[in-house]
């Protein structure tokens, strides 16, 4: 872990809670910002946690995770970079609803919940980002319940993967790579599903040619078949 890690205006433009500033005010957010390199497996926060910030990822991965009263763990989103994350704890009972470990080495950025308040009351850009980032996420948690309750598992996995490519999809030569390091626990977790499941769904797509899964990297080779599954009728 490298505390010393400095945050480039370039950097900062490409966070989605500080797009669209001007020069002056960049500064301003860069005079107040915290940065960490993170090795693979750094545990960020914990569930519960009251030293609350707001988190931002500019390169890696980090896995989101809420833990239940009996131990059981499950995955509630990814975060790649640009992404922002933990914020939500300032704007509730100023505790880390979840757990946020890096799943790659991983360069991270954090403000204080003063020293973001003080931005967003300056500078009400910032505000109208993060409405429109709780709004994104508001709206992908609504389309997760009506899958769950009203899709086959099939389709909830095929919507699941294409949210992950939307998200962390990079062009090859060889299809869409989902750059996340995925188990296939954390794609069973995103679409309410068992692990068997999800290896049953995609060892037979795997077969048919649709994608391929090695060493924790899925790569979609044909797009329009899982979006076929996506969009078929429920009938």
């Amino acid at each position: 872990m490298n505390p010393g890690t400095t945050l480039t205006r370039k950097a900062l433009a490409s966070l989605e809670l500080f797009r669209g500033l001007p020069p002056a005010v960049q500064g301003e957010v860069l005079a107040s910002a915290r940065v960490r390199r993170l090795f693979r497996n750094t545990r960020i926060f914990n569930q519960g946690d009251s030293d609350v910030r707001a988190h931002m990822l500019i390169d890696g991965s980090v896995r989101i995770s809420q833990s239940g009263s009996e131990g059981g763990e499950i995955v509630m989103r990814l975060i790649g970079p640009g992404e922002m994350f933990g914020t939500v704890a300032l704007f509730t009972d100023r505790r880390y609803p979840a757990d946020a470990e890096t799943m790659t080495d991983a360069i991270e950025t954090s403000w204080s919940e003063g020293d973001l308040l003080k931005l967003m009351h300056r500078h009400p850009q910032i505000a109208v980002n993060a409405l429109k980032i709780f709004g994104k996420r508001l709206q992908e948690v609504q389309d997760r319940v009506r899958e769950v309750s009203t899709q086959r598992v099939e389709k909830r996995i095929s919507h699941a993967i294409l949210r992950l490519a939307r998200q962390a999809g990079h062009e090859t030569d060889g299809g869409t790579e989902i750059t996340f390091p995925l188990r296939r626990k954390d794609i069973a977790d995103l679409c309410a599903t068992t692990l068997y499941s999800v290896s049953r769904v995609l060892t037979a797509w795997e077969k048919a040619g649709w994608l391929v899964t090695r060493d924790q990297q899925l790569t979609i080779r044909k797009p329009s078949e899982i979006r076929r599954v996506a969009e078929a009728s429920d009938d």
